[in-house]
């Protein structure tokens, strides 16, 4: 904590932490329904605080913003590749909020530099974590596709329609791919054709394999065939691919985990001597070639690091 402040700085703060914590407390738990309770129980007098009708506003004005734009990197299809069920504004919201409540936390830890230096990495911090979400989703959907390809398979057979077969295989599928399919049939009972949706799932998904059904589907309705036996020589050759994709996930192993101590080693270390002899590390927060050091440390992490990423992520 820096030795002298003003308590004026320290009151202001202090105040917006308790702000932000609480305005991050109600975006985060709030109800998602799109109809508001004035039309779902006319009965039923709402009411709301001026915190509340604040934060609607500004989550209203960012979600016109973002519409708008058309921004890709915080959009709602970039959210619904990470299976999040809010719309853009509450999580741009929610960013802000988690960046200012950073800021704070870092200038009561150590001033003005931890505070900037928070302020900066807090936002690409929560960029990476979508980045995350959206990859361990698509993992799972991929791993999903051979079963609901079997699923889909004995519905036809059993003499359901392939909607109907569609519906069976999202009751009995676990999520993300019944939330897919669940999508698919409702889209198409409000009028979407069946392949748009079907393409739109594999688009939004990446998944090749999911690509695949939705041709195979599009060509028999426009020739026909027997789609059953279609999707059951589709799900064998999708086992293979999945087979062939786990055994060069497990060769390329090492190489991912020698890419992630490297990457965490220098930051290990710069936090472990401010832990044990900060003598040796105040040079870097206290000074102006620390600061510069600091920059082009984290420059060359990123360089770094998408070259290891280049070099272990394998295509097929």
């Amino acid at each position: 904590m820096p030795q002298e402040f003003s308590p004026a700085i320290f009151v202001a703060g202090l105040f917006l932490v308790y702000v932000a914590v609480l305005l991050l407390g109600w975006v985060t738990f709030k109800t998602s329904a799109g109809i508001p309770i004035s039309r779902r129980r006319p009965d039923v007098v709402a009411h709301s605080s001026g915190l509340s009708r604040l934060t609607e506003h500004a989550v209203g004005a960012l979600n016109k913003s973002v519409k708008d734009r058309g921004n890709r990197f915080l959009s709602r299809d970039r959210l619904d590749e990470c299976g999040l069920k809010k719309a853009p504004g509450d999580y741009l919201l929610m960013a802000g909020v988690a960046t200012l409540l950073a800021g704070v936390i870092g200038f009561v830890l150590g001033g003005l530099a931890p505070a900037f230096l928070f302020t900066l990495v807090t936002p690409v911090a929560l960029h990476l974590t979508l980045n995350v979400l959206a990859a361990r989703r698509r993992h799972q959907f991929d791993d999903q596709v051979p079963d609901t390809l079997q699923m889909l398979a004995g519905g036809l057979r059993a003499g359901h329609s392939l909607l109907r077969a569609v519906d069976a295989a999202a009751q009995e599928s676990q999520p993300p791919m019944s939330e897919e399919l669940s999508r698919i049939l409702n889209e198409t009972r409000i009028g979407r054709d069946l392949g748009e949706s079907l393409a739109e799932v594999a688009q939004r998904t990446q998944s090749e394999d999911f690509a695949a059904i939705a041709q195979a589907i599009e060509i028999h309705r426009e020739v026909g065939g027997d789609l059953a036996e279609v999707l059951d020589h589709l799900g064998d050759t999708v086992r293979d691919r999945n087979q062939v994709r786990g055994q060069i996930r497990a060769l390329s192993a090492e190489g991912r985990m020698s890419a992630l101590v490297l990457m965490s080693l220098p930051v290990l270390m710069f936090f472990g001597l401010t832990m044990f002899n900060d003598l040796y590390s105040r040079t870097f927060y206290t000074t102006f070639p620390g600061y510069a050091m600091i920059a082009a440390g984290l420059v060359l992490l990123t360089v770094g690091g998408l070259w290891l990423k280049s070099l272990v992520k394998p295509k097929f």
